[in-house]
């Protein structure tokens, strides 16, 4: 029991037993594209989960499938929640929903660049620009009601984000949604504004509507790693000699 405890002491653990709440039996390069973390950084989490024997693993060929079991768990409230009036903490449950959907976090960013506002403006909407600070091609005509896709720009096609323009004030306020492309319900809200001061350019980076803090902390590693790849290549004419967001967190 104690084991069990220990793990779910983490944000991260917790938040992978929910991505695979979800969707059980995710390989590993499942889960980290959902982290937004590295492999060996997911496997040390995941090897604490297994021992816990909250994760269990089946191999399918050269992939290995991690999938919830949810015995330690129930273990637990057999022993100390059942007592309890069910209907009660049904209704205080209800409630702390309730609170926690009235008050989803968000994330700020800041970032002073020496550019205008016209570059900053092309920088986030130019679909070869995203590609190359942001291993992403932005596609969109970018007209308030049009779609937008987040695409790898590995060659595969595949849409990693999607969402509508919100907003579009060239090139000055860029607000877009992003949800997941396949069965994605929730839906988060991105404003980029850009200021300018003498030779230099305020891009500030607000992202709403976030899930919860795990989504939050996620969020908050994404943007300050891809927005400083902007800021040098803007600045520098060159990305950063090594890809930010691949850098282990621990």
């Amino acid at each position: 029991m104690d084991e069990v405890f220990k793990a779910l002491a983490d944000e991260t653990r917790r938040y992978l037993l929910d991505r695979l709440r979800e969707e059980n039996g995710q390989t590993l390069g499942e889960l980290c594209r959902r982290l937004g973390m590295t492999r060996q950084s997911a496997t040390q989490h995941l090897g604490v989960l297994e021992a816990a024997n909250l994760v269990t693993t089946v191999r399918r060929g050269r992939e290995k499938l991690h999938y919830l079991n949810p015995v330690p768990i129930h273990e637990i409230q057999q022993r100390w929640i059942e007592r309890f009036e069910q209907p009660r903490l049904g209704v205080l449950s209800a409630i702390k929903r309730q609170a926690e959907a009235a008050m989803k976090p968000e994330f700020v960013y800041v970032t002073y660049i020496r550019s205008t506002p016209e570059k900053v403006w092309e920088a986030l909407t130019d679909a070869d620009l995203t590609a190359a600070y942001w291993g992403h091609h932005n596609v969109s005509d970018w007209q308030v009601g049009s779609p937008w896709v987040h695409r790898r720009a590995d060659g595969s096609g595949i849409d990693d984000v999607v969402g509508e323009v919100l907003e579009s004030d060239p090139p000055r306020r860029l607000v877009t949604t992003w949800r997941e492309p396949e069965g994605g319900q929730a839906t988060s809200t991105v404003t980029f504004l850009v200021q300018p001061y003498g030779e230099i350019v305020r891009l500030t980076v607000t992202h709403e509507n976030l899930v919860d803090e795990a989504e939050r902390a996620q969020a908050a590693a994404g943007w300050a790693a891809v927005l400083s790849n902007l800021k040098s290549l803007l600045e520098t004419g060159q990305v950063l000699p090594s890809l930010p967001w691949e850098m282990p967190t621990t």
